[in-house]
């Protein structure tokens, strides 16, 4: 990486692609960036940066790369492919972590918790977020491995194509209120649109909601 780059990601500020460390907290803690990134479109940590852009650098880069490679194989299932690069700025090494959007989703980050369950997040905006379930089941139709989908349009679904060319959006709650069905049937139903392209999932802060293509 450039310098120029490294000053241009910087002077932008975190977001859904960048990430700032000012130093390494803890391998889980890192692991869910990593994560975060890889179920979504990829990204950067920069490690040695303060949430506020100031640069102050690491101490040790092995002892940062090692606790990186412990976070990436790990904490993380499937273990996260990634690439590392350092970089002097104003006499201070940062080190900048390189997580490419994965084709093997969705990962997940493993607790070393006793008991704790099981997570999977994303990147949103600049904040990694537990992914739902439906959105955990879209990741897991992207691959390429992943079978292929099929659907049958019965009058459920008839019905809430209808809704929708009324209605601006439906949530899996107002889903399963209109066709009288479990939350789990309507959620499938929903990420099976999604994955044939007849429905299109979005995101606005902790509301997850669905419309027409």
């Amino acid at each position: 990486m450039y310098l120029v780059e490294l000053h241009r990601l910087i002077e932008d500020g975190e977001n859904s692609t960048v990430e700032f460390k000012r130093k390494f907290s803890s391998p889980e803690k890192i692991a869910k960036e990593m994560i975060a990134f890889a179920n979504s479109k990829g990204g950067q940590i920069l490690f040695g940066v303060d949430d506020d852009r100031t640069i102050v650098g690491v101490e040790s880069e092995k002892g940062e790369l090692e606790l990186i490679n412990t976070a990436a194989r790990f904490f993380c299932e499937p273990e996260i492919i990634y690439d590392t690069e350092i970089v002097s700025i104003k006499k201070n090494d940062i080190v900048v972590v390189n997580i490419p959007e994965s084709t093997n989703k969705p990962h997940k980050l493993l607790s070393d918790k006793i008991n704790d369950d099981v997570k999977v997040y994303i990147r949103y905006n600049d904040k990694s977020v537990l992914a739902s379930r439906e959105t955990i089941s879209i990741l897991k139709g992207s691959n390429v491995k992943s079978h292929p989908v099929k659907i049958n349009f019965g009058e459920i679904e008839k019905n809430l194509l209808k809704y929708l060319a009324e209605n601006e959006r439906i949530t899996v709650k107002g889903f399963k209120k209109l066709a009288n069905i479990s939350d789990r049937r309507a959620s499938r139903i929903l990420v099976t649109l999604v994955r044939t392209e007849v429905l299109r999932h979005h995101r606005i802060d902790n509301s997850e909601f669905f419309t027409l293509v």
